[in-house]
């Protein structure tokens, strides 16, 4: 039995309701289906890691941090980023870790966005970015990413900018599309946002996950976008632990000092144990330099075991998704055919149209390949039955 409430309420978000990965997860758990649905890993993280952290506990790092992190941890963070990226982040005042990289989005956005303004992003999207935006006051504009190669029509974008644009939201490697971009399209970018005071919220929570010879092209790539830019990351993302719930953001000082305000009466300072656990982790770059090579072999493996399915397979560039076409087989909307997959084939995964303001449907489902080997096994043998 509820408690029955005396308050009326006037809710800030009232077209939020359950999030699709929540009511899959519910039906998925009903019928005990193989996961390919949610975007984490069921595969254990490096052991050493978890000593590292264990360690921390024992040695008595178990009360808060430094609010904005702990400062050999953002040392670590800021000379990877001059290693890999070639810009260079003041370790005392560029660099902030979060409680999971989705706080870094939201407190980039209450930070900077304000009521009356706009906020551009790229559809299919991460579904928290409209919802936070509007709890601003500001106004989402959700452009679609042309379908099937999901690349920016840079024209469109051009002529949707107004004086009202506040900001323009990246993700690369994108999910759920598994597209990447490229340095022409960070000129392109840089280009569209030169003389304005349009600031970047670039998320790149899959920065080490690129394949068959690609590099990340973030905006610290780009010394020009760099000046404009909120750079977001994970830990949890990159080392297979996202319950742990640590990220990081990168930006240059003035915007950092105005994120920093919504930081600390949000959280004030990230799980300190973790944070001494990866600041000695990050000390091997082979720590991350190997998840190219590692999620390369789980795609490649999923794409073998998937040739003898009807679902037609989309590129990945990125992350650890992928796009199945079905629209050659099925008239079926997408939400009803994740459903009869969960129901009929025992196999979980996700409708693209719930990355979409609109719902739109364009005949695609995702699929994790964050997986061991068992379960793209068993998976992919799923699909193969679906009749086409």
């Amino acid at each position: 039995m509820t408690l029955n409430s005396s308050v009326n309420i006037s809710s800030k978000q009232p077209d939020v309701g359950t999030t699709i990965f929540s009511v899959i997860g519910q039906l998925s758990a009903q019928h005990k289906a193989i996961n390919l649905s949610q975007g984490a890993p069921n595969f254990p993280c490096d052991p050493k890691l978890v000593e590292l952290v264990s360690q921390a506990m024992r040695d008595g790092h178990n009360q808060y941090a430094s609010m904005t992190g702990l400062p050999s941890l953002r040392e670590a963070l800021a000379e990877k980023v001059h290693t890999l990226y070639g810009q260079h982040y003041d370790a005392g005042s560029e660099v902030l870790i979060t409680g999971s990289a989705s706080q870094g989005i939201y407190m980039a956005i209450s930070a900077l966005v304000h009521a009356g303004d706009e906020v551009i992003f790229f559809e299919p999207a991460f579904d928290s970015y409209a919802p936070v935006v509007r709890l601003q006051g500001a106004t989402p504009i959700g452009l679609k990413l042309q379908v099937p190669d999901f690349a920016i029509n840079w024209d469109e974008l051009r002529a949707t900018i107004t004086p009202r644009t506040r900001m323009i939201i990246i993700n690369t490697p994108h999910n759920p599309s598994a597209q990447v971009l490229s340095a022409a399209d960070l000129d392109q970018l840089a280009a569209l946002t030169r003389n304005t005071d349009i600031v970047v919220l670039s998320d790149e929570v899959y920065e080490h996950i690129l394949f068959d010879g690609r590099t990340h092209c973030g905006m610290a790539t780009h010394p020009e976008l760099a000046q404009r830019s909120v750079v977001v990351s994970s830990f949890g993302k990159t080392f297979h632990v996202t319950g742990w719930r640590v990220g990081y953001a990168l930006a240059p000082a003035a915007l950092m000092e105005e994120i920093v305000k919504v930081h600390q009466f949000m959280m004030y300072a990230a799980d300190t144990p973790m944070q001494v656990g990866f600041a000695h982790y990050l000390q091997n770059p082979q720590n991350y330099l190997q998840l190219s090579p590692f999620y390369q072999e789980k795609r490649d493996r999923l794409l073998t075991l998937m040739q003898d399915s009807p679902f037609k397979l989309l590129p990945s560039a990125g992350s650890f998704f992928m796009l199945a076409s079905y629209g050659h087989f099925s008239d079926e909307s997408d939400s009803e055919m994740v459903k009869r997959l969960i129901v009929d084939h025992g196999v979980a995964t996700i409708p693209l149209s719930a990355f979409y303001m609109d719902g739109t449907d364009n005949k695609l489902i995702r699929l994790s390949f964050a997986k061991d080997d068992a379960t793209l096994q068993a998976g992919a043998e799923a699909l193969c039955q679906v009749k086409g």
